[in-house]
């Protein structure tokens, strides 16, 4: 008795993707390329844009999934410029409404990353030049603006007045 198992066909290995988590239009297309390659199988022009085409008809990939899970993962430990970078990479744009509502909450996710990260001691104690410079590189590593790093590392809670 055979118990191998037979390879599985690109739209099979595409749904067990897809299964695991959300992916992008783009980055499907890629990652399958990339498979495919791997494997030696020749793909003929226009299959897997036809595979992703029934795949999006039939409801197992969206962008807009896509930008939610993104979302999701990222908006309470990143910043709106991280966030739409991400996004930016995979061919995608927030909405009006999500970058607003993102830039609205930004010095609040600011100062919980920058908390959870210096809190404490740190955060009692003026830090010097190097520190000061230190905590402002890991805010900006985590994709937040510059105005909202300075705010953040002043202590500063006044409103802030959108360009």
């Amino acid at each position: 008795m055979n118990l191998r198992r037979r390879p599985p066909c690109l739209r099979e290995q595409a749904l067990a993707w897809l299964a695991r988590r959300e992916h992008s239009r783009s980055e499907l297309a890629a990652r399958l390329t990339r498979w495919a390659s791997a494997r030696d199988e020749a793909l003929e022009p226009g299959q897997i844009d036809e595979l992703l085409d029934s795949l999006q008809a039939a409801g197992h990939l969206s962008d807009e999934r896509f930008v939610h899970s993104v979302l999701h993962r990222r908006e309470a430990r990143s910043g709106t410029l991280l966030i739409q970078h991400r996004l930016r990479q995979h061919g995608l744009e927030l909405d009006a409404q999500t970058q607003a509502r993102l830039r609205d909450t930004e010095l609040e996710r600011a100062r919980e990353v920058w908390e959870s990260r210096f809190g404490g001691r740190r955060a009692i104690a003026e830090p010097g030049r190097h520190e000061r410079a230190r905590q402002a590189r890991f805010l900006a590593s985590r994709g937040f603006a510059a105005d909202t790093i300075r705010r953040v590392l002043d202590h500063d809670d006044s409103a802030h007045d959108p360009l």
